[in-house]
């Protein structure tokens, strides 16, 4: 793991919003900006607002407790960045997968989601989950996914794949679409001759 990835660790939450957006760090994060924003106008802009002492107890207080983040933060950041690997999720994946071979949709997609529940970042089951919409003719939710798919940095591996997802997706799309032409057109020749 790259070290600029550490940097991260020195505003408290953003480790978690930014690499496994988790909403739950936000509130640690906009104390943090607000506290040091607080500090800065104090001391340094408007030193009268506060007297010296009040500022000085923010600043001798908030840097132990941002020292404790920011050591919390480089211990779970390997944990965070790397993707949950449980006996669980990987029976998911198989039972979604052997689903999808046996076109029992409803039951893949079950399994998908708990799988998702499991580890939501996961790129094997986010494309499985792409090809059940392809296959269910959700056409827009599996676009929908993949452009969300490549977003995602734990993607990043997987482009080739996402890439050859899309172009299956957008096929199917065309060979619909003129499936739905022919067959309009086709009604509306029974309804002239008629």
């Amino acid at each position: 793991m790259s070290g600029t990835y550490y940097l991260t660790c020195l505003w408290p939450g953003l480790v978690e919003i930014w690499w496994r957006g988790r909403l739950t760090a936000l509130p640690y994060a906009i104390v943090f900006s607000l506290l040091v924003n607080i500090y800065l106008v104090a001391r340094f802009i408007y030193p009268d607002w506060l007297p010296a002492s009040v500022a000085g107890l923010i600043f001798w207080i908030g840097v132990p407790i941002w020292i404790l983040f920011v050591i919390r933060d480089l211990r779970n950041l390997p944990a965070i960045m790397n993707r949950v690997e449980t006996p669980e999720a990987c029976d998911l994946y198989k039972a979604a997968l052997a689903q999808m071979l046996a076109k029992q949709y409803a039951d893949a997609e079950g399994s998908l989601t708990d799988m998702l529940g499991i580890e939501p970042r996961d790129p094997p089951a986010l494309l499985l989950l792409a090809g059940l919409y392809r296959q269910t003719q959700r056409f827009e939710a599996a676009s929908l996914l993949l452009r969300e798919m490549s977003r995602l940095e734990v993607s990043d591996a997987w482009w080739l794949e996402i890439d050859a997802e899309q172009r299956r997706l957008s096929r199917q799309m065309k060979a619909e679409a003129v499936s739905e032409d022919n067959h309009q057109d086709s009604s509306e020749s029974l309804i002239s001759v008629a």
